[in-house]
């Protein structure tokens, strides 16, 4: 039976519907100010610029423009059960708890980032009905629980864990529109949750908010420095009282070299929480405890594609374990967040590592269909039980839309929309930081600061031309003034000032020795070891900035002391023919698509030392057949258009054979004594991320043994 209460919500869903269309529309790109913390808040490192600032171009819109046409911009018609108009977070008797928000957690910065009005338009009856949702004691969101139906999430509608990723989704439809009626519902909620959660702790209704309540702890700070309402650092408190204890379980336990000790996506979305809360109480253990808990993901669990062995729960490195597409978006957000906070650059390095190995390879090239677990070692993706914590009637390598569980088919979204947004960031001094590199434009105000205060600002924009992570050239173009457009359209006579002095700031990789800078052709001292070059000046409109990162071929040791090829952000992989069989399943997986290999993969490599490198190891860039002719763009991430490749030699090891449709148990490394008989071949790499069948972990079958 319908309540009055929601006729009313009904209605007043359709009077904003209605008479706010200003809200439907594309806004222009927003010149605000950043926001910077308040005190008593530590300043930030660094400031997230508005949603629209930051434009993607080149391949890395290429991206975004797939996930528009592809699952993000159609997933309400390709799982119309889910998110159709049922669903609770647009006033129906469906799906009520994560997915819905989920959804939206990326389609939201995609169709801002794009421009594109169909996108907005279709995310805007959620976000509509979800600010008018407001009840007086200022819960919002679905309210009522349904009776069980399947393949829908129809309970647990209080529970606090879907309110933190619909808070996400306000705080970007906020930066993109500017829209008061979001700060009013968060102020009204965060007055709800400090008054209600000493009675429902966040594992009230079930444990997950407990181990993810990071986002909203940092969506009270986004808050507070916004309103400064003293309330809301009471509430952190609470939250972070409430929070799943990393900071002790990093520094004083054995979670991390534990198989099955914890969730990965759990671990993955949640880590950040010690050093969100730092900002309120800059301590060093929880800097010690960020630190130390990656330094022992890596140990324990690291895959080189820069993630971890969780298939659910953590469960080591062996490079046959799986890894879930949620955890690469999700510990690709919580290294953006903490990046902003600490300013770290190794924070930046390990962002890059995911979105241009793990991202790229786990979802297909029309964005429609994804898998759930990778592996580093992949050598068939087909339907199989393996040995992973979680299996779902095997499907869970297999690429399909529905394959696995269907949380990543609803979160797989914010993955690159958001990478795009946190390219660059603003500084307390005035400046710009370019942190993470790829195609892009971004348009902001700089300069004249007083303290941490924005006094005013001269429009400024700068276009990122590049193929990195692919080549080792960036080129950074300014124009200055009202009339500035990223690409070098602006000027002084176009009403604005030709010039203006601020600091940039330009990250070198950690892998990377020998950086150069040219501004205006003239060389800029970067001194071995730093991980930011800093160049303080007046710039003009016309000027150019040229960054050169020189990548070299290295190795890194792994699980059995395997190795992995690396060069720059990349890892390389070899490259294996393949053949795919598609499959209709009946029982709720959908179609899907199982690939076998029908090329050799069990090599070892000859020898990785310094000097085999040097001989036995070459780099070729091809660019390959990417070009789509209908639309000019450029699409890098399939076997058939991989831009660059190593070439090297190995040697087949035929007693290394597939075990339960996996490659089996890693020799050891380097391989004593190995059989003659197996000759050294040339074998061809291709980045991890152009990859579906792949060894990203080579056994060494000589050289000096490490």
């Amino acid at each position: 039976m319908t309540t009055l209460r929601e006729i009313a919500i009904t209605l007043s869903f359709l009077f904003i519907y209605w008479t706010c269309p200003a809200q439907a529309q594309m806004p222009a790109v927003t010149l605000e100010t950043p926001v910077q913390n308040r005190a008593p808040l530590k300043a930030a490192a660094y400031m997230e610029l508005p949603l629209g600032a930051i434009r993607p171009e080149g391949w890395l819109r290429e991206m975004l423009l797939r996930q528009a046409s592809g699952a993000t911009g159609e997933l309400d018609r390709l799982y119309p059960q889910v998110m159709g108009v049922r669903n609770g977070w647009r006033g129906g008797d469906g799906d009520q708890w994560e997915r819905g928000p989920y959804w939206l957690d990326g389609l939201v910065p995609l169709a801002y980032l794009l421009g594109d009005s169909a996108l907005i338009a279709k995310a805007r009856p959620f976000i509509e009905w979800t600010l008018a949702s407001q009840q007086p004691d200022g819960y919002f969101g679905p309210a009522r629980d349904y009776p069980g139906e399947p393949g829908l999430q129809r309970d647990n509608c209080h529970d606090w864990w879907p309110h933190m990723v619909m808070l996400k989704v306000l705080q970007q439809y906020y930066s993109a529109t500017g829209d008061a009626r979001v700060i009013r519902l968060m102020t009204r909620y965060f007055r709800y949750q400090l008054a209600d959660l000493p009675k429902e702790q966040l594992d009230h209704w079930t444990f997950w908010a407990r181990y993810r309540a990071g986002d909203n702890l940092q969506a009270v700070y986004w808050l507070y420095n916004i309103t400064g309402d003293a309330f809301l650092l009471q509430l952190a408190e609470v939250l972070h009282r409430q929070t799943f204890d990393y900071t002790d379980a990093f520094l004083h336990t054995h979670l991390l070299s534990t198989d099955g000790a914890i969730h990965g996506v759990n671990l993955a979305e949640g880590m950040k929480e010690p050093l969100v809360y730092y900002q309120q109480h800059p301590e060093a253990r929880y800097l010690d405890a960020m630190n130390k808990g990656l330094a022992d993901l890596d140990r324990y669990d690291g895959m080189p594609f820069g993630l971890f062995g969780a298939d659910e729960s953590i469960h080591g490195n062996d490079p046959t374990q799986g890894s879930e597409l949620c955890t690469a978006v999700e510990m690709m957000y919580t290294l953006e967040t903490m990046l902003q906070i600490a300013g770290r650059t190794d924070y930046a390095d390990r962002l890059e590592r995911v979105a241009f190995n793990a991202l790229p390879t786990q979802i297909d090239s029309t964005f429609m269909t994804r898998q759930y677990f990778q592996q580093a070692n992949q050598v068939m993706a087909t339907r199989h039980y393996r040995n992973f914590d979680v299996n779902h009637d095997g499907t869970d390598v297999c690429y399909g839309l529905f394959t696995g569980y269907t949380c990543c088919t609803s979160n797989m979204h914010q993955g690159w929309p958001k990478f795009a947004q946190n390219l660059w960031y603003a500084t307390a001094d005035g400046g710009l930081a370019a942190l993470v590199y790829a195609p892009c434009a971004v348009t902001t105000r700089v300069g004249a600061r007083e303290g941490a205060t924005r006094i005013g600002g001269v429009p400024v924009s700068v276009a990122e031309e590049t193929n990195y992570p692919f080549e080792e050239g960036i080129k950074f173009k300014f124009s200055v003034g009202l009339g500035s457009a990223a690409g070098g359209h602006g000027s002084a006579a176009a009403g604005g000032r030709g010039s203006v002095k601020f600091p940039l700031r330009l990250r070198v990789p950690a892998w990377c020795s020998g950086a150069g800078v040219l501004v205006n052709g003239s060389a800029v001292p970067v001194r071995a070891g730093d991980s930011l070059v800093l160049v303080d000046r007046v710039w003009s409109t016309g000027d150019v900035v040229e960054l050169r990162l020189p990548m070299h071929i290295t190795t890194r040791r792994w699980h059995e002391n395997a190795a992995s090829v690396e060069r720059g952000p990349l890892v390389y992989a070899l490259k294996i023919g393949a053949e795919t069989r598609t499959v209709t399943d009946t029982t709720g997986y959908g179609t899907f698509t199982e690939i076998r290999p029908l090329t050799p993969w069990n090599y070892g490599l000859e020898d990785v030392g310094k000097a085999a490198i040097a001989k036995d190891f070459s780099f070729e860039a091809t660019r390959g057949a990417a070009v789509d002719e209908t639309r000019a763009a450029w699409y890098p991430w399939t076997e058939a258009s991989a831009p660059v490749l190593i070439r090297a030699k190995a040697r087949r090891l035929p007693d290394w054979t597939i075990y339960n449709e996996s490659a089996g148990p890693q020799p050891y490394s380097n391989i004593y004594q190995q059989q003659a008989g197996s000759a050294v071949e040339d074998v061809i790499l291709i980045p991890y991320g152009c990859t579906r069948l792949r060894i990203s972990e080579f056994p060494v079958v000589g050289g000096e043994r490490e």
